[in-house]
């Protein structure tokens, strides 16, 4: 009969690690962070190390004796050997100077453990042969994931390190994956001397009333970004069909009406214009899924995916309350709370700033002025909160028919023009709060530089 393979551990150095902290009652603290109970494959050395942890989180003394004392209280000392294997175990480690390095092998066998019960469970997924294959890869790649997660924790860190990492980094531009961009741009001048960008691992919200024009924003930043930067863009439309997009896309580029485009009654003129657009889009690195019933655990599978194999610069989602949620009994302002701090989690851990549009609450219509204010993301929950930028769209000419626009708006007897856009700063984590404005083009559903120069937030 076959000898049955065992799967990896290193009892020696579980051992080592327990010896040191018999010895050395300051070597938990290097430790107990990192490495976990359950990290331990000796049933024996897992329930002396879950003591040792015990007394370490009651601020107790770490020795053979009070170890000892601590088992016997649990009613296990005579379970793991008695007092005598304490003393066997301080017996072969002559020093603690090593901890660390015992305890990175019994994490890293864990480690390696945890892969192949993940092996097992995504072969049990296989063997059930559901009919949602999608599902089940979207559960293969979280059980992995959750494998990848355990190994991210991070310590405190010394402020010394972290500013030669800061500058070793910030000297060497080459580190970047290549084609990758430290930030993206957003093609409007004024927007991006504000925010610098969108950052790496930023969670920007753009809010709007219907039809005010966030999604033609959106577009605009992904088209700006892929074509001037070269940067590859992950958009997730839940509300419109990839068709729609794609039309968006051709009547901002060619600049033909897209009412024509979408009717597809266009002159043989406006037709050369198309065919010119196109080709300067489909060189862009954009990705679209316009998939209407997404999970955020979906939009993360997929980005992450994508992410794998061409390295994403910046994801869309358009928009945060058509984004399903779990599937637990709650509220959906709750549901909402947990979709943005998943996605502000996702933005971290690829490293890549998330641009998601929201709805905005009916209470902006009960003001006079209908200025967008925080309180009013429709089912905020958190999106303030975990948002590190917010964004406003707001067009004074959208509460005026054209009449009442002229005769409110008469400048010297110049009609003020419609279609000026106020881009409200209304959150900024990392810089200050503003207004610039962009001219919207409706003809063509684009906005436009209107001025370069900031308006300072009052």
């Amino acid at each position: 009969m076959a000898e049955e393979k065992l799967p990896p551990h290193d009892i020696e150095a579980e051992e080592a690690v327990i010896g040191s902290l018999l010895i050395d009652p300051e070597a938990i603290l290097k430790v107990a962070v990192s490495l976990k109970a359950e990290d331990f494959f000796s049933e024996t050395n897992r329930v002396i190390y879950q003591a040792c942890l015990s007394l370490y989180q009651r601020n107790e003394a770490i020795n053979q004796i009070t170890v000892a004392h601590e088992l016997m209280r649990q009613d296990k000392l005579e379970q793991i050997g008695g007092a005598a294997f304490l003393s066997h175990l301080i017996s072969n480690v002559p020093t603690s100077l090593h901890v660390e390095y015992y305890a990175q092998i019994v994490s890293n066998t864990a480690v390696m453990r945890r892969l192949i019960a993940a092996a097992g469970q995504i072969e049990a997924l296989g063997y059930e042969a559901s009919p949602d294959v999608e599902a089940s890869l979207n559960d293969a790649e979280d059980i992995l994931f959750k494998v990848r997660a355990r190994q991210g924790l991070r310590g405190l860190v010394p402020i010394r390190e972290v500013l030669g990492q800061y500058f070793e980094e910030a000297g060497q531009p080459t580190t970047l994956r290549e084609g990758e961009v430290p930030h993206i741009l957003t093609g409007f001048a004024a927007l991006d001397d504000s925010l610098g960008g969108l950052h790496r691992t930023d969670l920007i919200v753009l809010a709007a009333k219907t039809s005010l024009g966030k999604t033609s924003l959106a577009l605009n930043v992904a088209r700006n970004a892929a074509i001037n930067q070269k940067a590859c863009i992950a958009l997730f439309s839940l509300e419109m069909s990839r068709e729609a997009v794609i039309q968006r896309f051709l009547g901002s580029e060619s600049g033909v009406d897209s009412k024509r485009i979408r009717l597809g009654r266009f002159s043989e003129q406006d037709e050369i214009k198309i065919m010119e657009a196109s080709g300067v889009l489909s060189e862009a690195p954009i990705y679209i899924d316009d998939s209407p019933m997404l999970r955020v655990v979906d939009i993360r599978s997929k980005a992450r995916r994508l992410h794998f194999e061409r390295g994403i610069d910046l994801i869309i989602a358009d928009y945060l309350q058509l984004i399903q949620g779990d599937g637990r009994n709650e509220t959906r302002v709750q549901e909402i709370s947990n979709i943005t701090r998943a996605l502000k989690t996702l933005a971290r851990e690829l490293n890549v700033p998330i641009l998601a549009l929201s709805q905005l609450s009916r209470a902006v219509e009960a003001r006079p002025s209908h200025i967008p204010q925080l309180s009013d993301l429709r089912e905020s929950g958190s999106i303030e909160q975990d948002a590190d930028v917010v964004i406003f769209i707001h067009r004074e000419d959208m509460n005026y028919s054209p009449e009442e626009w002229s005769k409110v708006h008469d400048i010297e007897r110049e009609p003020y023009p419609r279609g000026i856009a106020d881009i409200i700063i209304a959150k900024h984590r990392n810089g200050p709060l503003g207004q610039i404005k962009l001219r919207f083009l409706n003809r063509v559903v684009k906005f436009d530089n209107l001025e370069a120069e900031l308006i300072s937030a009052s």
